[in-house]
């Protein structure tokens, strides 16, 4: 086990300026930290493993690996890490926090690409910087699974054929002695740049406002 952080309380300004989360919400989710790691340290991947609130949920594997890429941690190295911090775990979660109700356009943009790029490198899985066109069609049909009216399979179809309009699309741009890899992220955003992924990519793990430490 690791040093006990009980007694420790965490900057929480700093976390608040940083990822946007109130004080209030900052303590919950410490709380929460605490219980997941078993007072320890750091936080590892079978701490979300054993996630009852991710057990349905059709990303879990992505959404739990996400947690330990650097590259959603503002780390210029890539690759992945064993364990977290407190803070590395609420940076994560702050980009599956919805965006306030009234807030500037541009500011809204920046949160729509910000979301995009995390969005990408969770199918980015070799960070190689492009995602395969199979790749894409199960983001697409991720996105569309959330939505109530649509059923299962009315979902797939819709991502199957998003899948074979990007691959004429981007093929199509090609020259002939090019070589298709993938998806590039600047393809991504514009692919995606009529679904509201900002208010859309949220993932209600707690309810920050109530929750205690052990629920």
């Amino acid at each position: 086990m690791g040093a006990s952080q009980s007694g420790r309380v965490p900057e929480f300004q700093d976390l608040t300026d940083k990822t946007g989360f109130s004080i209030e919400q900052l303590k919950n989710l410490h709380n929460r930290f605490v219980y997941l790691t078993q007072d320890e340290d750091t936080l590892r991947r079978e701490h979300l493993e054993n996630m009852s609130d991710l057990a349905l949920n059709p990303i879990r594997r992505q959404i739990i690996e996400a947690f330990f890429d650097s590259r959603n941690l503002g780390q210029k190295e890539k690759g992945c890490l064993q364990e977290i911090g407190f803070e590395e775990f609420v940076t994560v979660l702050a980009f599956f926090k919805p965006p306030k109700p009234h807030i500037a356009e541009e500011e809204r943009k920046t949160i729509k690409k910000e979301k995009l790029r995390f969005l990408f490198n969770m199918h980015d899985t070799d960070n190689d910087g492009v995602i395969t066109l199979d790749e894409y069609r199960r983001v697409v049909e991720e996105l569309l699974s959330s939505t109530e009216t649509l059923g299962a399979e009315t979902a797939k179809a819709i991502s199957d054929a998003a899948m074979l309009e990007v691959a004429s699309e981007t093929v199509g741009q090609m020259g002939p002695d090019e070589f298709y890899e993938g998806i590039t992220f600047e393809q991504f955003m514009q692919i995606l740049k009529d679904i509201e992924i900002e208010t859309k990519m949220n993932v209600h793990f707690w309810n920050l406002e109530t929750m205690h430490c052990g629920k």
